[in-house]
């Protein structure tokens, strides 16, 4: 039976026809998604022109990423913000970091739910004496007091996510936190990678102009590889230690002096050095293309809310045993991001016989995730399911 939006899925398929996704069950949404036809065209034409241009090429490649910050500016209803561009948001947390006045305040508050990049330095930051506290995620209104007791005069930053990674749950007391953060005066970074493209946030209405926000164009945005953000205020008065010549881009003629190292008043405040703009060529494309196509904030929801609500429903229907296989994040569907999370003891063996019968998705730890993607049909989240069911009954 036609569900509703197979409307929209039948009508993108024929533009993906490079990754074939009408003929393959591509559950990797929330980390890989296909890209359209026209992201091929983006390499094609970066070619030429830096065939053309040679090494004039460079303002082409930045109108390219201003295509890119105007989208996500208006994604997220922030005509003010800033918008560093970087390959990836481990570079840009990196920046951010070395910004923040860690020897007078050692103390960074985030939670247990974070991404491997955040959650990984932190922890190694923790083994260099600084203090971490990992705050349990689970509950957003414990979460949000136990932040709000932590804050104190020795806490240089709160880091934590719109969507965790791992079970797909929004924090709903986001505004909160950041409203507790901004009283105390302490920074607020946001990892918002599972966000963008999937749940809207106004920033001017949830009160997070002050906030700092990392976006990633990896998953959801079908940007590819190497188109990455930090979005920041236009007041930002942060100096980063670990700073690139990009961050001073316009004063590179200028002669050397003793002064204060500069920076740029654009968006490239916390940026690095020469990249390869093929990236932003690719990304462009895709970006005119969601637009061309009328995929809009409100739409992107409704189709990913749609879809999960729709997984979960066949997930219930089969009557897996709860000791085999059954949900991590049982959450209203308003309080979910765009893919499906279950948790079993066997996930990673699960995820790789499914990759044998060419269902493609991914596990972490004991959660498998299966993500659709705007041109996911509901007859391929049936086949999915179905082929989940064969593997869990070989089990």
């Amino acid at each position: 039976m036609m569900q509703e939006f197979d409307k929209l899925a039948q009508s993108l398929q024929p533009h993906y026809s490079h990754f074939n996704v009408a003929n393959r069950l591509l559950f990797t949404g929330h980390s890989h998604q296909a890209w359209p036809d026209v992201a091929f065209d983006g390499v094609r034409e970066y070619m030429q022109i830096a065939a053309d241009q040679v090494d004039t090429k460079w303002a082409t490649a930045f109108e390219k990423t201003e295509v890119l910050r105007s989208y996500l500016r208006k994604y997220y209803d922030d005509p003010t913000g800033k918008y560093c561009r970087e390959q990836n948001t481990h570079v840009l947390m990196i920046s951010w970091l070395s910004s923040l006045d860690l020897k007078n305040k050692p103390k960074i508050i985030t939670t247990t739910g974070e991404f491997h990049s955040m959650y990984r330095q932190l922890r190694r930051y923790r083994e260099e004496g600084y203090e971490i506290v990992f705050l349990p995620h689970e509950d957003d209104d414990q979460l949000l007091a136990s932040v709000k007791e932590e804050l104190d005069d020795r806490t240089a930053a709160v880091m934590l996510s719109r969507i965790y990674f791992e079970t797909s749950e929004v924090n709903t007391k986001l505004p909160e936190i950041a409203a507790a953060t901004k009283e105390a005066g302490v920074p607020l970074l946001i990892d918002d990678y599972h966000g963008t493209n999937v749940v809207p946030l106004s920033i001017a209405d949830e009160g997070l102009e002050h906030c700092y926000i990392l976006i990633g164009g990896y998953k959801y945005l079908q940007w590819g590889e190497a188109n990455c953000f930090l979005r920041y205020p236009a007041d930002c008065s942060l100096r980063p230690a670990v700073t690139g010549w990009f961050a001073s881009f316009d004063t590179l003629d200028e002669p050397r002096d003793d002064q204060p190292v500069s920076f740029d008043d654009g968006d490239q405040k916390f940026a690095t050095g020469t990249y390869d703009p093929v990236s932003q060529f690719r990304a462009a494309a895709v970006a005119n293309f969601f637009q061309k196509m009328g995929l809009s904030p409100e739409v992107l929801q409704k189709q990913y809310s749609s879809q999960v609500s729709y997984l979960r429903n066949l997930f219930n229907e089969q009557g897996f045993s709860p000791e085999l296989i059954t949900h991590a994040n049982t959450r209203a569907i308003e309080e979910t991001g765009g893919f499906l999370a279950l948790e079993s003891p066997h996930a990673r063996e699960i995820r790789a016989r499914l990759l044998e019968q060419g269902v493609f998705t991914d596990a972490r730890g004991d959660i498998i995730r299966f993500g659709p993607a705007p041109y996911t049909t509901s007859g391929q989240c049936e086949q999915a399911i179905q082929k989940l069911k064969e593997v869990v009954r070989e089990l």
